[in-house]
């Protein structure tokens, strides 16, 4: 893309968002979520509904960067009992890692996203209260990212982390939450 092309989409969209005389919200939200989602295409005149109306683009690419958010990863404990103690386990979309350190007794569970993530430069950024909970819904750490992308946290559990996750369904997620309970 050329320094002229780049200027070109730039007043393009200057234009597209500049203010309109009585503008309004031209569609609601459920309309623009499925637009989004691909559940249901824009009519030819929604379409020119939202390409007259600043203040409905704005709302339209509030909520496309709303879904693109980061929410949620899911993992497993994947491997057999070998009796050797667990020592990591990575989401499904290899964003996220947990490491867990120590000995019985005094094991402690270290979370840390992948520099790689997609998201990653927006969770630094935006700080937020993560957790992590096993496959029954049991928290395991909870937290905010330090500047390395980590956050640590001793074991909550009497039992290994092995022994634990194979209980628990061997599953976990790491979850972007507003509060705790």
């Amino acid at each position: 893309m050329t320094p002229n092309d780049r200027l070109e989409r730039q007043l393009r969209a200057a234009l597209l968002l500049a203010p309109v005389a009585n503008d309004r919200l031209v569609l609601a939200d459920a309309v623009l979520g499925a637009a989004i989602d691909g559940s249901v295409a824009l009519s030819a005149a929604e379409k020119a509904a939202l390409a007259a109306s600043p203040l409905t683009i704005r709302r339209f690419r509030q909520l496309v960067a709303e879904r693109s958010a980061w929410r949620a990863s899911a993992g497993m404990l994947r491997a057999a009992d070998s009796g050797a103690a667990l020592t990591e386990l990575v989401t499904d979309d290899g964003c996220w890692r947990l490491h867990f350190t120590g000995a019985p007794g005094a094991w402690h569970v270290i979370l840390q996203l992948a520099a790689s993530a997609p998201f990653a430069q927006q969770l630094l950024a935006g700080q937020p209260l993560l957790r992590v909970v096993d496959g029954a819904g049991a928290l395991v750490l909870s937290g905010r990212l330090d500047r390395d992308g980590e956050c640590e946290s001793a074991w909550p559990f009497a039992s290994a982390p092995a022994q634990h996750f194979q209980r628990c369904g061997a599953a976990f997620a790491v979850e972007a939450v507003k509060a705790l309970p």
